[in-house]
């Protein structure tokens, strides 16, 4: 085989494991949102996320493999992290409530229709949980407030699960 059928059969290769990785992400991320009774549109979020990430790391694994020369791959690559970097550090909040969804998406402590009490040295707050979304958990209270809680607060703060 000469030099042009190995980048070839590489660049095959690289393709049908991003097609492998992205049905199984796929079927594992479905499994937990069945399991987890969480919202099909939750499920989809996630999924997205993880086929842009898939997408990246396979581009560069074929620029590599088609001879790009690191440093100019490595210049582009800095480039655009840089860029990302300083647009995701002036949006460190929505980073972070992003990051607390998926956290909370594959590791459930709580599900839709748990009652969950919020331990606040300030203010305790108790509802059940009737939306867990990208950026907030949403609890309705015993007298029919709807509360939008953002998950990185989720993530920080005591919650009390309530057997009901």
């Amino acid at each position: 085989m000469d030099l042009v059928e190995i980048k070839i059969l590489e660049t095959v290769i690289a393709i049908v494991l991003f097609f492998l990785l992205r049905l199984g992400i796929s079927k594992l991320i479905s499994r937990t949102v069945t399991k987890s009774l969480l919202q099909k549109t939750r499920g989809k979020i996630i999924k997205k996320i993880f086929l842009i990430v898939l997408i990246f790391i396979t581009f560069i694994f074929i620029f590599s493999v088609w001879g790009i020369k690191q440093s100019e791959l490595y210049l582009f690559l800095a480039s655009v992290l840089t860029v990302i970097g300083i647009a995701l550090f002036a949006q460190w909040y929505h980073l972070s409530n992003i990051t607390a969804g998926i956290i909370i998406f594959f590791n459930p402590s709580v599900k839709l229709d748990d009652t969950v009490a919020i331990i606040d040295k300030d203010y305790e707050v108790e509802g059940r949980i009737s939306d867990i979304g990208l950026f907030f958990i949403k609890l309705k209270t015993k007298e029919g407030e709807e509360i939008n809680l953002p998950n990185n607060i989720f993530l920080q703060k005591m919650i009390k699960k309530r057997n009901v």
